[in-house]
């Protein structure tokens, strides 16, 4: 039988979660450069859009990966995972749109902070639905789970590294 989760545990959802708030400081960090005239604000600028880009994509795909087949197995509700889906293709897709830019300019700046609105979005219909209804399947295992998604997240963080470098 599975651990029941509690709050007080960190479990699959708070480790996720860990990952919205660290994204979330890059996006106002973001934000706070766009109001700055220093020309090595650009660059500052393009090296914390690529890191919000590999940390959502290694978000993305380890809950791609794991959580949510995982939920889709535990829950009757799959309009919200089939939402989330479909709100992970539309980030991927300006993901690929600001890594792919050439210039940092008003454009590029748009496509980054429109990415932090859609990961606003994505995150409290996570946090709000999809992260109770996970924590009230009784068949999953989210502490077990947290281990899994760690584990693939320091694959996949240490794969990007060594293909960056």
């Amino acid at each position: 039988m599975p651990a029941t989760t509690t709050r007080s545990q960190p479990d699959a959802c708070s480790l996720l979660d860990a990952d919205h708030r660290k994204v979330k400081k890059m996006f106002k960090e973001y934000e706070e450069l766009t109001k700055s005239e220093a020309a090595s604000a650009s660059q500052k600028k393009r090296d914390l859009a690529n890191e919000i880009c590999m940390e959502l994509t290694v978000h993305a795909q380890i809950e791609e990966e794991i959580f949510y087949p995982a939920l889709r197995e535990a829950i009757k509700d799959t309009d919200l995972l089939d939402e989330a889906e479909v709100e992970h293709a539309s980030a991927k897709d300006l993901i690929a749109q600001i890594m792919d830019a050439s210039d940092v300019d008003d454009k590029f700046d748009a496509k980054v902070i429109v990415l932090g609105e859609y990961i606003d979005h994505h995150v409290k219909e996570e946090r709000g639905e999809m992260f109770p209804k996970a924590r009230a399947a009784k068949a999953l295992d989210l502490i077990e789970m947290r281990e899994q998604l760690k584990m693939r997240k320091e694959e996949l963080m240490a794969e990007m590294a060594g293909a960056t470098a």
